[in-house]
């Protein structure tokens, strides 16, 4: 996988790229579901699998307070480059990308590659206050000549998996239903020294106590 350093630094050659944008933090069960499309999508149109996240999380920026965080960034490089993706777009998130409209955004990655289409989930959106949504993003796409397709989003016991279920579920100490919408034990990334774990990255945990464990 390649990782790029925001949509700017998209050239001519990474394309033609068939993208989702998302945070993708956590990449749980509705995420793996999400990119599992994006790979066939992307197959199917002879393209290269793209997706388009974040240095950190948007609610920085957005609210002044981010969530602890699921997932390592590191770790979540590795997820995705194991799910099959081609390209990783690491965009950085400042004032200025927060007040770019979902046009410019689909603009400027237009400018650097040829953009295939997009996959979208419903009640998915991006851009400045969010008018980015999926009728949107494919009534521009009709016009401009890319493609933008909308899955329903992943279900678990009839609702969708989110993050910030997990995180929910993690900050009350229920591990497993954290593990059922992650797909996985929930994990931190760390290091571990002189008998004390170290995280540079607020990581979602769950209340003081005792926990099994695999270090």
């Amino acid at each position: 996988m390649e990782t790029v350093a925001g949509v700017d630094a998209l050239r001519p050659e990474y394309g033609p790229i068939f993208a989702v944008v998302g945070v993708f933090d956590g990449l749980h069960q509705g995420h793996v579901y999400l990119l599992d499309h994006l790979v066939r999508e992307t197959l199917a149109r002879d393209a290269r699998s793209c997706v388009i996240t974040f240095d950190h999380h948007p609610d920085e920026v957005l609210t002044g307070s981010a969530p602890p965080l699921l997932l390592h960034p590191d770790e979540r490089l590795e997820r995705l480059a194991g799910a099959g993706v081609d390209i990783t777009v690491v965009q950085p998130f400042d004032e200025a990308v927060r007040r770019t409209t979902y046009d410019d955004f689909i603009a400027t990655i237009r400018r650097g590659t040829a953009l295939s289409g997009l996959l979208m989930t419903p009640d998915a959106a991006f851009g400045f206050e969010r008018r980015g949504t999926a009728d949107a993003v494919g009534a521009l796409g009709r016009a401009d000549g890319f493609d933008v397709v909308v899955i329903e989003p992943f279900m678990v016991d009839g609702a969708p998996v989110s993050s910030s279920e997990i995180r929910k579920a993690i900050g009350r100490g229920d591990l497993e239903t954290a593990r059922r919408l992650l797909g996985r034990p929930v994990g931190l990334q760390g290091e571990f020294q002189h008998g004390v774990a170290n995280f540079d990255w607020p990581m979602a945990m769950p209340p003081d106590g005792e926990y099994p464990c695999r270090v």
